[in-house]
C-alpha cells in the first residue's frame, strides 16, 4: 500500500496546525467575547422580536393601569424595576427567575424589607445598603430570588417623599399592582406562541403528551442525582431541571447520529467517535485501500488526541465509518466540529 504524508499537517499530531490570519483573528474575537460575558445567544430573529413586543405590552399596560386606577400622582411613583421584570418575563419566560412565585414574592418581600428600613434607619446610606442586603438574603432563602427585588427594596428607600408618605401602602400600590398586571399580561401574551407557554409549568404540560420530546430526556440520569449534580456547583442556576435535561438529551441525541457515507471519509481528514471524557479520540486518515470487497475496502488510521493517542491502527471503512460520529479540524488547542 502506498505511504502518503498528509500535506501542511503535522506528522505526529501534536504541533498545532497552521493557521491563517482570519481564523487567529476569529478565535482571538471569540475568547475575548466570552471573557467579558456577551452571550453567544442562538436565539432566532423572531424570538428575539417577540419578546421585545411582550416587555414593551408589559410596561405600555401598567402605565396605563396605573395612571386609572390610582391617579396621575399615584401613577408617577411607578417601580422602575417593573422594566427588569419585563425583561426576564418576555425575554426569559421559562427561567426559574422569571416564574410567578420569584416575581410576586421577590418584589412584595423586597418592599416589606425596603419600606421598613426607610422607616426605621435615619441614615439613607445605611437604609439603602440594609434594604438590599436583606431582600437578596430573604430572597435566597424563600426561594424567589428576582433580581429586579433588589431594585424595589431600593426604590423605598430613595424614591423621595412621595414614597416614603406611602409607607407599606407603597408594598400594595404600586408594587403589588405592578406585580399582578405583569404576571398578567406575561400569561396572555405568551399563550399566543405555542413554545412560549408561561409560566413554565404550563409548557411542560402542554409537552406532556409529545413523544419526541420526552424521547430526548436520558432516563438514566435519575431525579436525585441531578439534584446532587447542582448541589455541588453550590450557586444560582439559572435554568429549570427540565430545560438542563433537555438540552443534554439533545446533545446526546446528536452526537450519537452518524451522519458519514463511506464515500465521505476522506484521506486527510480527521474525525471523532463523539464521545466524552477518557472515551473521546481523534483519528487521522492518513491511507486507504479502496476495494468492492468490503472486507479489503481499508482505511488507515493515526489517533491523534484522546483514547489511544500516537497509536496507529486500520479498519475496513464500514467499521470506521460506524465508529466516526464527526470530522473535526484544530482550532487552536480545540478540535472543533465541522459538522
Amino acid at each position: 500500500m502506498a505511504q502518503y504524508r498528509v500535506p501542511d499537517r503535522p506528522a505526529d499530531g501534536d504541533a498545532l496546525m497552521a493557521t491563517a490570519p482570519e481564523s487567529r483573528f476569529s478565535s482571538i474575537k471569540h475568547k475575548l467575547l466570552v471573557a467579558i460575558g456577551v452571550e453567544q445567544t442562538l436565539a432566532s430573529h423572531t424570538e428575539k422580536l417577540v419578546s421585545a413586543l411582550g416587555a414593551g405590552l408589559a410596561i405600555a399596560a401598567i402605565f396605563v393601569s396605573s395612571h386609572w386606577l390610582l391617579g396621575p400622582v399615584a401613577a408617577a411613583i411607578l417601580v422602575a424595576s417593573m422594566g427588569a421584570s419585563a425583561v426576564l418575563l418576555f425575554a426569559v419566560p421559562h427561567g426559574p427567575l422569571s416564574q410567578p412565585w420569584p416575581v410576586a414574592a421577590g418584589h412584595v418581600v423586597s418592599a416589606l424589607i425596603g419600606v421598613s428600613c426607610a422607616q426605621l434607619l435615619i441614615n439613607e446610606i445605611l437604609a439603602a445598603s440594609l434594604a438590599v442586603g436583606l431582600a437578596t438574603g430573604a430572597m435566597y432563602y424563600l426561594k424567589c430570588v428576582h433580581p429586579p427585588g433588589g431594585a424595589t427594596a431600593l426604590s423605598a428607600v430613595v424614591g423621595g417623599e412621595a414614597t416614603h408618605e406611602l409607607a407599606y401602602q407603597f408594598v400594595l400600590t404600586p408594587v403589588l399592582l405592578n406585580v399582578a398586571i405583569i404576571l398578567l399580561i406575561g400569561l396572555l401574551f405568551n399563550a399566543l406562541f405555542a413554545w412560549r407557554r408561561y409560566p413554565v409549568a404550563l409548557h411542560r404540560l402542554q409537552k406532556t403528551h409529545d413523544k419526541d420530546t420526552d424521547e430526548l430526556i436520558p432516563a438514566a440520569i435519575s431525579h436525585a442525582d441531578f439534584v446532587y449534580a447542582l448541589s455541588q456547583i453550590d450557586s444560582f442556576v439559572d435554568v429549570n431541571e427540565h430545560e438542563l435535561l433537555r438540552i443534554y438529551g439533545l446533545a446526546i441525541n446528536k452526537s450519537q447520529q452518524s451522519v458519514f457515507k463511506a464515500d465521505q471519509l476522506l484521506l486527510g481528514h480527521y474525525y471523532s467517535n463523539g464521545q466524552y471524557g477518557k472515551d473521546w479520540s481523534v483519528r487521522l486518515i492518513v491511507d486507504q485501500s479502496s476495494s468492492e470487497q468490503a472486507d479489503k475496502d481499508m482505511i488507515i488510521y493515526k489517533v491523534v488526541a484522546g483514547k489511544g493517542r500516537r497509536t496507529s491502527g486500520y479498519a475496513t471503512r464500514t467499521a470506521f465509518q460506524q465508529w466516526a460520529k464527526h470530522e473535526v479540524s484544530r482550532d487552536e488547542e480545540n478540535w472543533k466540529r465541522l459538522d
